[in-house]
């Protein structure tokens, strides 16, 4: 991962880091000490509103493909269209986890087509990949201990916080510390196979 952050940083390669975050309608159960028991209002969470995102860190820069119905092979192919049209020519590298839909033969042919590199994760390591804090941010920013009247109201929540990624200042500083390039690495593991 080092040699690609590298190359990101000289501007060799865009970086993005792509995976999806579903939101359910419902209570984002926040943490309140209280005297008395406190209910919450909250919806029915049968409805619910997809993202697909890929985050550049180095330009903080996101960029989505919405739903209310399912990500798929079609949605992931359509957020790599996105990307190569955003980034015009150049080299693009997406790390992604081993999901079946972003791992199928649909996505890997199109990529190649659109010469974008996909790295794909190392199975259950989703701390390697920093859209998955981002995903957390939006969850603590726009909807922890929030009612939503409707869906609707939930949905456009959601989205002012994504759009204001772009485009806000002080977001930008906040996203800033909290989805730093800093992997450890272990050259040497401490554990050992029986």
């Amino acid at each position: 991962m080092e040699p690609l952050i590298q190359e990101a940083r000289s501007g060799e390669t865009r970086l993005f880091f792509l995976d999806a975050a579903h939101f359910v309608y419902g209570a984002f159960q926040g943490y309140l000490w209280s005297f008395d028991r406190v209910f919450v209002k909250t919806g029915s969470g049968r409805q619910r509103f997809n993202v697909l995102g890929a985050y550049d860190p180095i330009n903080q820069e996101l960029v989505t493909v919405e739903n209310e119905d399912v990500v798929n092979s079609k949605t992931i192919c359509k957020i790599l269209h996105k990307l190569r049209y955003k980034c015009g020519l150049g080299r693009i590298s997406i790390v992604l986890d081993n999901a079946k839909y972003q791992h199928c033969d649909l996505v890997r042919i199109r990529a190649k087509k659109l010469g974008i590199e996909l790295i794909f994760l190392p199975a259950y390591s989703p701390n390697l990949n920093l859209i998955e804090r981002y995903w957390k941010y939006v969850k603590k920013t726009c909807l922890n201990s929030k009612y939503h009247s409707d869906f609707k109201t939930f949905k456009n929540s959601v989205v002012d916080c994504l759009r204001q990624t772009n485009i806000s200042i002080e977001v930008k500083a906040t996203l800033s510390s909290l989805l730093t390039l800093n992997f450890q690495n272990f050259k040497k593991s401490q554990i050992q196979a029986a």
